[in-house]
């Protein structure tokens, strides 16, 4: 499953993999289920997307500022990517990571979702350790010098939502929160 979003990006938003009757069905990340239901509203009441919902790739959504891909390509069993999974879809990471050049923010969904990301920062030297950076909903990190800010927040899936441990008021204020922080950003 390829990202999607707008390729002059400063938000980079990574999740764990598609949704077997979300992106998996639609073709697009996030898009058909209700972890995209939570996800696309949060984008756009910050202001990241111009309609609230995505059901179908030709819905009309447009992501502004903001890119979004997943760590792992397809869907894994009982959504739980074994590690395997996730060093064979590597290499989709890193070359979609590397054609968004004007990332300044990126926001890792998830643990696993900021493992991904940080495994990559540490084979390309940028970090030392990804113990320096432990996941905790709305931890914001510095990881090397010239580099985007890191934010994480609790994957927005079915699990973390019917539970509480995400609501849609904390997705939008981590939104909120990635937005104050590009504001602060001086090179935009």
């Amino acid at each position: 499953m390829p990202g999607f979003g707008d390729p002059a990006a400063r938000v980079l938003i990574v999740g764990l993999a598609p949704g077997a009757h979300g992106a998996n069905r639609t073709g697009r990340v996030f898009t058909g289920d209700r972890s995209g239901d939570f996800l696309y509203r949060a984008l756009y009441e910050a202001g990241f997307a111009n309609q609230p919902a995505s059901v179908s790739r030709e819905d009309g959504l447009i992501l502004r500022d903001a890119y979004i891909l997943a760590a792992v390509r397809c869907v894994p069993p009982d959504n739980k990517p074994t590690i395997e999974e996730i060093h064979a879809c590597r290499p989709f990471l890193e070359r979609e990571l590397a054609l968004l050049k004007r990332v300044k923010l990126v926001m890792a969904l998830g643990g696993i979702a900021l493992a991904a990301y940080l495994a990559v920062l540490q084979d390309q030297g940028k970090i030392k350790t990804r113990s320096a950076f432990p996941f905790k909903h709305g931890a914001t990190y510095a990881t090397h010098e010239g580099g985007p800010l890191v934010l994480a927040s609790y994957h927005p899936s079915q699990q973390n939502t019917s539970t509480g441990r995400l609501t849609a008021a904390m997705l939008s204020a981590i939104f909120h929160q990635a937005r104050s922080l590009l504001a602060l950003d001086q090179n935009p």
